[in-house]
C-alpha cells in the first residue's frame, strides 16, 4: 500500500467540488489541496501563464512527496496537461477528458455547447477532444468572464449571477444544442441556476465523479492505493489569505475545513 497523499490544485476555490467526489470515492486516501487564490482567476490570463503557473504548483506539490496529481482546474488542464504528463513522475489527470466523454455520450442531437473561461475556450482543447470522439458532432462555445468572481462572491445566488448565467446561456439555446458542459470546476455550485435558465431538456455535464473514477483507477492501475481499510486525511494550501479560503472553501467543499495553511508565490517558484 502506498501511504503518500493525492495532490490536488485549482486557481482557487472551484477544484473544492472536484475534491468533494474525490473523498466519496476514496475515503481511505490521503489528499492535499493547494489553491492558487493570490493569483485567481487564471480565465482571462494568457495560456503560456497559466501553463507556467501550473507547472510551478505541480512540481512544488511532486517535491511535496504526492503520488498523483489532480488538476482540477479546467484552464490549468487545457493549458498545460500534456507537458504536466511529460515532464513529471507522477501520474497526472486532469478533468476535460472525462467531460468530452461524458458530452458525447449524453447528446442526442449532436449539438453540444461548452460555458467556461476565456483561457479554457480558446485553448480549444474541448473542442478538439470532442471532435476525436465524434467527429459529426457540433461545438458551440461561450466564454464566461464574469462567472467567477460572481460566484465566488457573497452573493452567489443573487441576480447578477442569474442575469450572467442568461446571458451567456442566449447563443447555446440560439444553437439548439441539448447538452451543455460546465467546463470549470466552479459552475457546479450554481448548477440550479444553469439548470434554471437551460431547463430539464438541457443535459448539463460536470464530471467530478468521472474525474474521481478515473484517479481512482490510476491509482489501482498503478498499484499505489492506499490501504482500504483506513480513513483518509485532507490538508489544505492556499496562496492566499488564508481564512476567506477557509470561510468560503466550506461552501465548495461542503465539508468543513478546520485549517488553511499558506503557500508564498516565491516558494512556488523556488520549486520550479
Amino acid at each position: 500500500m502506498d501511504t503518500r497523499p493525492v495532490g490536488v490544485f485549482d486557481s482557487g476555490m472551484g477544484g473544492l467540488t472536484v475534491l468533494h467526489e474525490c473523498l466519496v470515492t476514496m475515503p481511505h486516501e490521503d489528499f492535499v489541496y493547494l489553491g492558487d487564490a493570490a493569483r485567481l482567476p487564471y480565465g482571462p490570463r494568457p495560456l503560456e501563464e497559466i501553463k507556467s503557473f501550473a507547472r510551478e504548483i505541480a512540481v512544488y506539490l511532486e517535491a511535496q512527496g504526492v503520488k498523483l496529481i489532480l488538476v482540477a482546474c479546467n484552464a490549468a488542464t487545457s493549458a498545460a496537461l500534456p507537458e504536466l504528463q511529460s515532464e513529471l513522475a507522477v501520474p497526472v489527470v486532469g478533468v476535460i477528458t472525462p467531460e468530452a466523454h461524458a458530452a458525447v455520450q449524453a447528446t442526442r442531437n449532436r449539438r453540444i455547447g461548452l460555458l467556461a473561461t476565456e483561457a479554457t475556450v480558446s485553448a480549444g482543447r474541448y473542442e478538439s477532444l470532442l471532435r476525436t470522439l465524434d467527429a459529426g458532432v457540433e461545438v458551440h462555445q461561450v466564454g464566461c468572464p464574469a462567472l467567477v468572481p460572481l460566484i465566488e462572491s457573497d452573493d452567489p445566488y443573487g441576480a447578477a449571477t442569474v442575469d450572467a448565467v442568461r446571458e451567456y446561456a442566449e447563443p447555446l439555446q440560439a444553437a439548439n444544442v441539448d447538452t451543455v458542459i460546465l467546463g470549470c470546476t466552479h459552475y457546479p455550485l450554481i448548477r440550479r441556476i444553469f439548470q434554471r435558465v437551460f431547463g430539464r431538456e438541457v443535459t448539463l455535464i460536470f464530471s467530478a465523479e468521472e474525474t474521481a473514477r478515473e484517479v481512482a483507477e490510476t491509482l489501482a492501475r498503478k498499484g499505489i492505493e492506499n490501504d482500504p481499510s483506513r480513513e483518509g486525511r485532507y490538508r489544505f494550501l492556499s496562496t492566499g489569505d488564508p481564512e476567506p479560503f477557509r470561510v468560503v472553501g466550506a461552501r465548495f467543499l461542503q465539508l468543513p475545513i478546520s485549517e488553511v495553511e499558506h503557500v508564498a508565490l516565491a516558494d512556488l517558484q523556488a520549486a520550479a
